[in-house]
């Protein structure tokens, strides 16, 4: 995704959820180191001892324990060296305010889980090639 050499940030709290996308990430064949973070507050605690290292993309989850996705939102987005790293929302949230939410605070994308595995891969496919071809008109 977007610079082979930095990681992906997936913050997501559901292991179901986590497994799928480290297999997408496996069967698309992306190189990207992915990290993942159980919840915002861990989310924010990565982004801040990583600083010279930032991720490409950040995958976000809304419905979490502790701090969840649209409180992180809030946070890096008001966050000088973070406010630029693009977050996609990947949420089986359907609500229209968090959906609102997401994008008043600068989301790059919203969409929801598909439940077929199949139907995860081409979305991710579909993140990662608007990724790339983004990088390549920069």
């Amino acid at each position: 995704m977007i610079d082979s050499n930095r990681p992906v940030l997936l913050v997501e709290d559901d292991e179901i959820d986590v497994m799928t996308v480290k297999r997408a990430v496996k069967d698309l064949n992306i190189t990207n180191p992915l990290h993942i973070a159980g919840n915002g507050e861990e989310g924010l605690k990565y982004l801040e001892k990583h600083q010279s290292e930032l991720p490409s993309i950040i995958l976000l989850d809304i419905n979490m324990p502790r701090m969840n996705g649209i409180e992180f939102l809030k946070q890096i987005k008001s966050h000088s060296d973070f406010k630029r790293i693009p977050v996609i929302i990947l949420t089986t949230s359907k609500e229209e305010q968090d959906r609102y939410d997401s994008f008043n605070l600068s989301a790059a994308g919203y969409m929801l889980k598909p439940v077929d595995y199949t139907k995860f891969v081409e979305l991710f496919r579909a993140i990662e090639v608007y990724w790339t071809l983004s990088e390549f008109s920069t």
